[in-house]
């Protein structure tokens, strides 16, 4: 495989954003969220079963009785240099939200900021990512908008459905369920890696392959299993959107480190300080919730709050159930890793 930015340009470079995908900090979202959520009026609304009461993953707003809709949506600049990668990277982790809440998607609106000084041929192969990626989905791309910007930037807002009650939210997970991952991490130190110029080839696109996954399969996987509770690792890192499941399930989540897959080379960057910005704001929001044993060394826990574009489902299911679903999702062809459990508690993350 070879990087289109060899022959073209380095498209990360163009982004303001060392690395992984920025997000607005934790911290900085539920400040400016907060004033929404007390604008809901649950009674005006009773068929929006996910909304900004209880923050998701995705919206999810009941039809009928077999039928709800989940509305999502995601978007931000290259995190890889090839403009084809990236599309398919940003559009299967614009689907992700659906899998997360249980759900299949069904169309896409493609969103698209590009700068006019660029070549409109790199812009297609952005496009035809996404939408290829969205097609493997059994999904359509039905429409889109794009604005003229410095920094280019593409995402998806995407339409999903599952049955009322059959969503999948955060706060599900019991005390006894084991916790499943279903990718590897470390997507936010080899895209930094990338953008410093230090970062091997075949890393990136071993971390390429593994972003552009889709979750679809485990997701199916989870539904068929029936398991309590569900989220996706993406900018908030794995302890992160731990954190937010063990605080709406009312239980703690013990993780062990020893049990994490990693992207190729992720260890070799962390070695050398090599982190973006994400990861310290992660660790300043969230760090206040997590206990770690005295054993975990700095670069782990620098690693464990790394932001993930695109990561893999975080699963509670039932302990009994746990190894029904790692041979499940082995036939899909995904290793999925047991990493902890849950346990009796009120929302914090042990890391021993």
């Amino acid at each position: 495989m070879t990087l289109f930015s060899t022959n073209i340009i380095k498209l990360t470079s163009l982004a303001g954003a060392a690395g992984c995908a920025a997000k607005l900090g934790a911290g900085d979202l539920s400040e400016v969220a907060f004033p929404l959520g007390q604008l809901f009026d649950s009674a005006a609304h009773p068929n929006l079963m996910v909304g900004l009461a209880e923050p998701d993953d995705a919206a999810v707003y009941k039809l009928n009785d077999t039928q709800a809709i989940i509305s999502t949506t995601d978007f931000f600049p290259p995190v890889v240099d090839d403009p084809y990668w990236f599309g398919a990277i940003a559009a299967a982790n614009a689907m992700s939200d659906v899998y997360a809440m249980g759900g299949e998607v069904l169309m896409a609106i493609n969103l698209c900021a590009f700068p006019a000084s660029l070549d409109l041929a790199i812009l297609g192969e952005v496009l035809r990512g996404g939408a290829e990626k969205v097609r493997e989905a059994g999904a359509v791309i039905a429409g889109g908008h794009t604005i003229m910007d410095n920094e280019p930037k593409y995402g998806l807002a995407v339409t999903g459905v599952v049955h009322p009650d059959r969503v999948l939210t955060k706060g599900g997970a019991q005390s006894g369920d084991a916790l499943i991952l279903t990718k590897p991490l470390g997507a936010g130190v080899i895209t930094t890696a990338l953008k410093q110029g230090k970062a091997h080839d075949d890393h990136v696109e071993n971390a390429m392959r593994i972003m552009a996954t889709l979750n679809r399969a485990a997701a199916q996987a989870a539904q068929q299993i029936g398991v309590h509770a569900m989220t996706d690792v993406t900018g908030y890192s794995l302890l992160g959107h731990g954190r937010e499941m063990a605080h709406l399930s009312g239980a703690n989540l013990h993780i062990h480190p020893e049990s994490l897959q990693w992207m190729d080379g992720v260890w070799d960057y962390a070695e050398q300080n090599i982190f973006p910005g994400g990861m310290g704001r992660n660790r300043g929001f969230y760090g206040k919730w997590v206990q770690f044993a005295d054993s975990i060394d700095e670069t782990t826990r620098k690693l464990l709050f790394d932001p993930q574009t695109s990561g893999g489902l975080l699963i509670a299911v039932g302990s009994e159930q746990a190894d029904l679903l790692l041979r499940t999702l082995a036939q899909q062809g995904i290793h999925g890793q047991r990493i902890g459990e849950v346990t009796e508690g009120d929302g914090l993350i042990v890391v021993d």
